[in-house]
């Protein structure tokens, strides 16, 4: 009896075993089926501005790299580096002349090399800006395509017979004039969405895609995780080139008004858009596409996603990131449809980037901008999505615009100065210290860093307690400790309050309430956890931007300062 008895045990233990390891197994499974981006959080470099290592007062990628434990302090989990390719710096990069190369002014394939191993090492992932609307007028795809109608490049970019009065339609450049130029050698006009020195690649052609997606897989093999997709959507024209409407009045280069109806987000876009996803797909890793995507509403840019989430996996939302007031009916009406987006897919949020005016700028009152820069961060880390960073926007930097139009270097302040003051202000370089030229490099910068440097920088922020940088890293540590941040639900509450918003991170095993008073007037807030299914009336001070103590807040009745953030955790 003993004997089968103690069988049975054995059996029942070896059972138990197995059935531990198969649990452990799927659990395995589980955790290994849930992309790396979702949780990650991503930051964008712009590599002239972001560490000089030579000092000749450009940025470069052994900078980069010297600069990633910095980044591996501060929580960050993959970079994005704007272009640095190969390129006539026309447009600062976004003109490529070489998709598979290093730009010599940023270094060589072997810093770039350096980069990934010793980030790869702190777990940090490199996303590549990828432009595929357009290269280069160097690139020697074009210089083949423009020097006879019969090269066999010809075809590569878009050439077309002129009209009886001049260029083909009406189509007007992004960046003001005309989108043709003419090239008389072969009496032909070709298409520019862009600057005439960005011509447009034709998507048609399918040697274009074969050599485009050839150029991805360069860089996959090499080890990036992704692509952040410039100007994707303008992949495609209309062929029969009918003129674009017109609406009353000139845009801001002097132009007509016109509409993009025939040359932007043509339906075509999405098979490419499948295309390289399928590229990506084949690659282990998880590797990401993040596209620059724009839309009147979520409906549009939700498409992006793709009808089985085949396409982009990280659509950039315009709509909430140019939201440039602190309107807590705006913002919860823009998170909510972003959060339920019609493809179900998963949210990308950011507030600024190397196109727009720092969000230290435009909702700061310059009173309470330190205060804030930490509502935003709090916000910006504490939503269900992938949040991504700015370079600088971890210190508080802020625009350091060019005064006159002589200081200007970005091309569309020279041309619409001073309606257009460019985009220099927000691409000065880091802060990194109260030296000469804030620790950026020795020698004079390619834009001059902002005045406030040697109070706003990375060695004073770091020993101050209650600095913007400080409070960055206590946020991003805690989205990766508190399982509610990194996987809860999101739940709106006091959804008729005009100056505080509040919404909790909500999972079965706990959730995290988020309260966010918007005003410069200390507020009362009441939550009421029981509408929201939960049995609690207090929450565990986890991080605030004010004094709280560490005994719990009782949510029915508290009260949030001026630009207040409190984070509480709800058992």
């Amino acid at each position: 009896m003993f004997s089968k008895v103690r069988k049975s045990l054995v059996a029942l233990m070896a059972l138990s075993i197995v059935s531990g390891v198969a649990a452990k197994a799927v659990a395995n499974e589980q955790v290994k089926a849930e992309p790396w981006w979702k949780q990650a959080v991503v930051y964008e470099i712009y590599p002239r501005s972001f560490a000089d290592s030579d000092n000749n007062g450009m940025g470069d990628i052994k900078g980069i790299t010297s600069k990633l434990d910095y980044l591996k302090d501060l929580g960050v989990d993959a970079l994005w580096i704007t272009p640095c390719y190969p390129s006539p710096q026309v447009d600062f990069g976004y003109d490529i002349s070489d998709y598979k190369a290093i730009a010599p002014e940023y270094g060589t394939m072997a810093d770039f090399d350096e980069l990934l191993a010793e980030a790869k090492k702190r777990d940090i992932k490199i996303i590549m800006d990828f432009v595929m609307n357009h290269s280069s007028d160097k690139h020697p795809w074009f210089v083949e395509s423009a020097s006879s109608k019969d090269n066999p490049k010809r075809d590569w970019y878009i050439w077309k017979n002129g009209a009886a009065s001049g260029p083909p339609n009406n189509w007007i450049s992004l960046f003001g004039g005309s989108a043709w130029k003419l090239y008389p050698k072969t009496n032909q006009y070709n298409y520019h969405f862009f600057y005439p020195e960005q011509p447009d690649l034709n998507w048609r052609n399918p040697e274009v895609r074969t050599a485009m997606y050839d150029a991805a897989r360069f860089w996959l093999d090499k080890g990036v995780a992704g692509f952040r997709l410039d100007a994707v959507q303008t992949l495609f024209e209309d062929p029969k080139l009918p003129d674009n409407p017109v609406r009353e009045g000139k845009n801001q280069y002097g132009d007509p008004n016109t509409e993009y109806l025939h040359n932007d987000k043509l339906p075509e876009v999405h098979d490419v858009l499948r295309e390289l996803r399928a590229v990506l797909d084949k690659y282990p890793g998880d590797r990401v596409l993040i596209g620059e995507t724009s839309g009147s509403d979520i409906a549009e840019i939700s498409k992006s996603y793709g009808k089985d989430l085949d396409e982009v996996q990280l659509p950039m939302n315009f709509i909430l990131a140019y939201i440039n007031k602190l309107s807590v009916p705006e913002f919860r009406k823009r998170i909510e449809e972003w959060d339920n987006n019609p493809a179900r897919g998963w949210p990308l949020y950011f507030f600024s980037n190397h196109d727009q005016v720092r969000h230290y700028v435009r909702y700061g009152d310059k009173i309470h901008n330190n205060e804030i820069a930490k509502l935003t961060a709090t916000l910006l880390l504490t939503l269900r999505g992938t949040p991504m960073m700015y370079y600088g926007e971890e210190l508080g930097m802020q625009n350091n615009d060019p005064k006159t139009k002589e200081e200007v270097q970005d091309p569309i302040g020279k041309i619409g100065w001073p309606a257009e003051i460019g985009r220099d202000g927000e691409r000065t370089p880091v802060q990194w210290n109260a030296d000469v030229n804030a620790g950026f490099s020795t020698a004079k910068p390619w834009l001059p860093v902002s005045p406030n440097y040697k109070q706003v920088n990375v060695v004073v922020e770091s020993s101050d307690k209650n600095s913007v940088l400080n409070f960055y890293k206590q946020l991003i540590r805690l989205r990766k400790t508190e399982d509610a941040l990194m996987h809860g639900t999101y739940v709106a509450m006091d959804e008729k309050n005009q100056d505080v918003l509040s919404y909790l991170r909500k999972t079965n095993k706990g959730s995290v309430v988020v309260a966010l008073n918007m005003t410069p007037a200390s507020k009362v807030v009441q939550l009421d956890l029981k509408s929201k299914g939960i049995d609690a009336e207090s929450a565990n001070p986890l991080l605030a931007s004010y004094e709280v103590g560490s005994s719990n807040a009782n949510l029915k009745s508290f009260t949030l300062p001026a630009y207040g953030v409190f984070i509480g955790k709800v058992k």
